[in-house]
C-alpha cells in the first residue's frame, strides 16, 4: 500500500483547482449540465455522477477514493455518522421474515437497527459469543441473510475470526458486515480476509480530530450500488462537504498519529497492567487476553482504546477516580488527538432501571489515548488511583 500517494494525491486533481495543494470544497447542492441529454445521463448514473450532493459530490468524491484505497475496496460510500453507515448496510442486506446473526456485544447502535428498528418489520437477531466461531453456525437458520460482526469491539474488545466466519459465510451465501473502527485500514484489512462490507466511524481515527462525525462503507462497486440505492439515497444521512474536506485533512496524519498513540499505549497498558487498583485490562495487547494468538494474526498494530475494571468498593469510588482525572476529558467517543475517559457508570445513574449488557460490570472506565507525553498521561491516571 503507498500511504503516502494515497493520502496525498489520489483523487487530488489539482490541475482543475489551480494547482491548490488542499482540494476545494464544493460546497453546492446542484450541479448544472449543458443539455436535456447530459441531465438524463447523469440521472442514469448518479453514483458515479455529480447531479445533487445528497448522491454525489466532488469534494465527498475525493474521499471516497482514499477510504476506498485504504480499505482495499473498489469504492466506498460517505455518510453523516458511523451508526448511518452500519444501518444502510445492514438495511441493504435483509428483508422482512429474514435473519441476522450478530456478536454479542456490538456497539449500541448497531444493536439498536437491529433489534429495535429492523424487529419492527419482521427481520429477527440472534447475537451469539463471536470468540468462537462454532457459535456462528449454530445460529444460522434457513433465513440467514447477514452475519455482523465488529472486531475489536469498542468496549471488552473481543475479536472474531474475520477469515474463518466469511469462508462459513461464503459457503451458505450469506453476506458478511464487519465494522472496523477500532483497528482502521491501517491495522487490519477484513475485505482481504473475505468480508463482504466494513464499515468505519471515520469520527474516530479516520479524522483524529474531535470536530467531525462521520461514517464510511466499503466494498465491492456492486454492492455499494446496491446500498447507495436503497438506503443511502432514500435515507440521506449524506456527509456534507465541509466534512469531508476535514476528514481528507485529518487523514493526511493517520499513519503518524496511530504510530504515536501505539507507542503510548504499550507505555500506559504496562503501567495499568502493574497498578493494584486494577482488576482487569481489556485490551487486544493485555498479556491477559486469550485472544492474543488472534490478535497477533489479524490485527497488524494497535490502537489506543482500552478498558479497566477498577477495584472499586462502589460506584462512588469509581466518580472519584474519573472525576479526579485532569488530563483525560471526560467525554464520549474515541479516537482524537486529545486523551479521553468514558466510564460506564455515566450512563446508568443510581437505582435506575437500567442495567449494563450482561458480563459488563460499572466500575469499568474505558480510555482513550492520545497524542500527550506518556509520563503525563501515567501521572494523571496515578493521581486518580489516590483517590479510590
Amino acid at each position: 500500500m503507498d500511504l503516502s500517494y494515497i493520502l496525498n494525491q489520489l483523487g487530488e486533481d489539482r490541475e482543475r483547482y489551480f494547482g491548490a495543494v488542499a482540494p476545494p470544497i464544493v460546497q453546492s447542492s446542484i450541479f448544472a449540465f449543458p443539455s436535456v441529454d447530459a441531465m438524463r445521463a447523469g440521472f442514469r448514473d448518479e453514483f458515479g455522477q455529480h447531479v445533487y450532493t445528497r448522491g454525489n459530490n466532488p469534494t465527498v468524491e475525493i474521499l471516497r477514493k482514499k477510504v476506498a484505497a485504504l480499505e482495499g475496496a473498489e469504492d466506498c460510500l460517505m455518510f453523516g455518522s458511523g451508526a448511518a453507515a452500519m444501518a444502510a448496510g445492514v438495511i441493504a442486506s435483509v428483508s422482512g421474515g429474514d435473519h441476522v446473526v450478530c456478536v454479542a456485544r456490538p456497539y449500541s447502535w448497531t444493536r439498536a437497527v437491529l433489534k429495535d428498528l429492523l424487529g419492527r418489520f419482521g427481520v429477527t437477531t440472534t447475537f451469539v459469543d463471536g470468540t468462537d466461531t462454532a457459535n456462528f453456525e449454530v445460529a444460522l437458520t434457513a433465513h440467514t441473510r447477514l452475519i455482523v460482526l465488529e472486531s475489536p469491539n469498542s468496549m471488552t474488545f473481543e475479536q472474531q475470526d474475520l477469515a474463518a466466519v466469511a469462508a462459513l459465510a461464503q459457503a451458505r451465501g450469506i453476506r458478511t458486515l464487519c465494522d472496523n473502527s477500532y483497528a482502521t485500514p491501517l491495522n487490519q484489512s477484513p475485505l482481504a480476509l473475505g468480508i463482504d462490507l466494513v464499515a468505519h466511524s471515520a469520527t474516530k481515527y479516520l479524522n483524529g480530530h474531535s470536530d467531525v462525525v462521520a461514517g464510511a462503507l466499503c466494498g465491492s462497486t456492486a454492492l455499494l450500488r446496491e446500498v447507495f440505492r436503497g438506503p443511502y439515497m432514500t435515507l440521506g444521512a449524506i456527509l456534507a462537504p465541509h466534512d469531508a474536506w476535514l476528514l481528507i485533512r485529518g487523514l493526511r496524519t493517520l499513519p503518524i498519529r496511530l504510530q504515536r498513540v501505539a507507542q503510548t499505549t504499550a507505555q500506559v497498558l504496562a503501567f495499568l497492567e502493574a497498578h493494584p487498583r486494577v482488576k482487569h485490562v481489556y485490551s487486544p495487547r493485555a498479556s491477559a487476553n486469550p485472544q492474543l494468538a488472534l490478535t497477533e494474526q489479524q490485527l497488524r498494530g494497535a490502537s489506543g482504546l482500552l478498558t479497566i475494571e477498577l477495584d472499586a468498593a462502589d460506584v462512588a469510588a469509581v466518580e472519584r477516580f474519573c472525576d479526579g482525572l485532569t488530563r483525560f476529558l471526560m467525554t464520549v467517543s474515541w479516537g482524537g488527538y486529545e486523551s479521553l475517559a468514558f466510564p460506564v457508570c455515566a450512563v446508568f445513574p443510581p437505582n435506575a432501571p437500567l442495567h449494563p449488557p450482561a458480563g459488563v460490570p460499572l466500575s469499568l472506565v474505558r480510555l482513550s489515548i492520545g497524542l500527550e507525553e506518556p509520563a503525563v498521561l501515567i501521572a494523571d491516571l496515578e493521581a486518580a488511583f489516590a483517590r479510590l
